[in-house]
């Protein structure tokens, strides 16, 4: 058995005995003259991972003990400017907060449940000692409403990992969230940008907010809670390295395509890949249950889509467009599906600008229009930041799991740096 594995298992033996691993550097930077302190989670190693959408969790530090302080509860999340659910996630949003420690971080998180019924939390890819695994009635009693439970353990791992309950409808409900471990040696490539996304699947009646989490078929997917247009661009720095981490918690795989550029995958769910398995391509696997983490270098300046390949997941869902009424797709004319989306412009408060050219004759096509035109800009209704500079009615096109990664230069990039900085509103 190797000295690190038998270490683990000793850690494990003694749990709460003491610390093992923990990374002088980020002890030195802690000020410790009242045993308690409060940090933003920036490791210097490794720059800090970006969760568009989704906060990081603050922890304190307690005789060297990293505490985070967990919270389950019902979070309503407006995922589209015209859709809003009642989801479950934890500390007020889903995904949940994402949680950065250092590879030998001891670590414990203070986990109090504030749903209606028991629940529990997986530290999936981590390895733990049994009584840290969240696995009901196998691993720990289920924690009951109002109560807590406290998780401790000693990273002894790096990688892209993620929290979440063991329960099926409570993981359909939305109750995951990151956790990553930086190195304790920095990965090479350095990179410069790194973000992560996660992948979710919701079925919502037109006309409903409750996810119904015994589906089987879905009509809203998200990135990291939201759908596009809604979801926020990624920012990268012409000429320079960008990782992206992608974390999959539903009942689709799905292929994540980045246009115009090649990436390789460097890292899996159980930590960075070797060099040597690295190979280039444009997309990726993503499966139930997988996280995988892709490199490229930005070479190309533009704002480049990231989204699922799949058709039906680059589309919000067209039913809740008219709330309960029925798509009338036989009978529909070009007048009649404007007339839908003018009304859907009127209800949330945007401009609707007409769809792309038609042919004089379209009408007579059969087929033409579908269900619903699958252009809806809405600009001014999700203007931020990081949609500052692009293109007038850039969002017609944005649905579903769909983003942008805007490769930008130079000074482009820190004028919009400067513009989130100062809150100041896209236009």
């Amino acid at each position: 058995m190797s000295g690190t594995r038998r270490n683990f298992f000793k850690d494990a033996a003694f749990f709460g005995a003491g610390l093992l691993g923990i990374n002088s550097q980020l002890r030195a930077q802690s000020s410790e003259s009242h045993g308690r302190t409060a940090h933003n989670v920036q490791p210097s190693a490794s720059p800090p991972v970006l969760t568009p959408d989704v906060p990081d969790l603050a922890y304190q530090t307690d005789g060297g003990v990293k505490v985070f302080h967990l919270l389950a509860e019902p979070v309503r999340r407006k995922i589209a400017p015209f859709k809003t659910v009642d989801a479950w996630g934890y500390n007020g949003t889903t995904p949940g907060p994402t949680i950065q420690v250092q590879q030998g971080d001891r670590v414990r998180v203070i986990f109090e449940n504030k749903l209606p019924e028991s629940t529990s939390l997986h530290w999936h890819g981590l390895e733990v000692p049994i009584e840290q695994d969240g696995v009901p009635w196998i691993s720990q009693k289920p924690v009951a409403p109002g109560q807590t439970y406290t998780y401790e353990f000693t990273v002894h791992q790096e990688g892209t990992f993620f929290y979440h309950a063991h329960s099926a409808m409570q993981e359909m409900m939305g109750q995951i969230g990151f956790f990553i471990a930086h190195p304790k040696t920095p990965y090479r490539p350095h990179a410069d940008h790194d973000y992560g996304l996660i992948l979710q699947e919701w079925a919502v009646l037109p006309g409903n907010t409750v996810p119904n989490s015994a589906a089987m078929e879905f009509n809203w997917l998200t990135f990291n809670g939201l759908s596009a247009p809604a979801i926020t661009p990624m920012l990268a720095r012409l000429g320079s390295r960008v990782r992206l981490r992608i974390v999959n918690l539903g009942m689709d795989h799905h292929p994540i395509h980045l246009h115009g550029n090649q990436f390789v995958v460097t890292g899996t769910e159980g930590g960075r890949a070797p060099e040597s398995t690295w190979c280039p391509m444009n997309t990726v696997l993503v499966g139930v249950a997988q996280a995988r983490v892709i490199e490229f270098d930005a070479k190309y300046p533009g704002a480049w889509m990231v989204h699922c390949h799949l058709p039906h997941h680059m589309m919000n869902s067209m039913m809740d467009l008219l709330r309960d009424r029925q798509m009338e797709t036989a009978d529909q004319t070009d007048a009649k599906a404007l007339s839908q989306m003018q009304a859907l412009a009127n209800a949330v408060g945007f401009e609707h600008v007409h769809h792309s050219p038609i042919a004089a004759n379209a009408n007579e096509v059969k087929g033409f229009p579908q269900d619903a035109f699958m252009e809806m800009g809405m600009d001014s209704a999700v203007a931020k930041p990081e949609t500052y500079g692009l293109a007038q009615n850039w969002s017609a096109g944005m649905m579903g799991m769909m983003t942008l990664i805007r490769v930008l230069p130079e000074h482009e990039y820190h004028e919009i740096v400067a513009k989130k900085q100062s809150g100041e509103a896209a236009r």
